[in-house]
């Protein structure tokens, strides 16, 4: 049972941890703007979500990340019955994702106008980058939200 839940979960908990780190890399990149040869980075969504939801991972692209941890794997759960209607057993709940540090390679920005410090970072396009991405974080965020209200409603109504 839990571990339909985590599965109904996953790809949005993984979208999310994917675009929070992209936000620390293109802020990473605008705090740089002036750093002389700094090198602006970015990672592809699409790569680096496919590569979170990959069951096991792929281990040629690691990169450490402080990033959420799918659900803890555990070799069975006791549920408790407190109720006629609850159903007894033990459940064993398995990470739906690929390892949450599998985030794809970071790729170098290519400059439109290089600068003469070696400065690869176009602010405009980074502003842009990261108010693209913060939109899509908080879209994603309420997509998940109304998830977990639909679910909760579903398990609360007393059909």
């Amino acid at each position: 049972m839990l571990d339909r839940l985590d599965k109904e979960f996953a790809f949005g908990r993984e979208a999310l941890d994917v675009r929070a780190y992209r936000q620390e890399l293109l802020s990473s990149n605008i705090a740089n703007a002036d750093t002389p040869g700094y090198k602006a980075r970015d990672v592809d969504f699409s790569t680096a979500l496919a590569g979170a939801l990959k069951p096991g991972g792929d281990a040629s692209n690691k990169a450490t990340l402080k990033m959420a941890h799918p659900v803890s794997v555990s070799a069975s759960a006791s549920m408790s019955v407190t109720s006629k209607g609850h159903m007894s057993g033990t459940s064993t709940l398995f990470a739906s994702g690929g390892s949450s540090d599998d985030y794809g390679k970071l790729a170098y920005r290519v400059p439109n106008q290089p600068s003469l410090d070696g400065n690869t970072v176009d602010l405009d396009a980074e502003r842009v980058q990261f108010a693209d991405n913060a939109l899509h974080f908080e879209a994603g965020m309420t997509v998940l939200s109304s998830q977990i209200k639909s679910m909760l409603s579903a398990i609360t109504s007393n059909s």
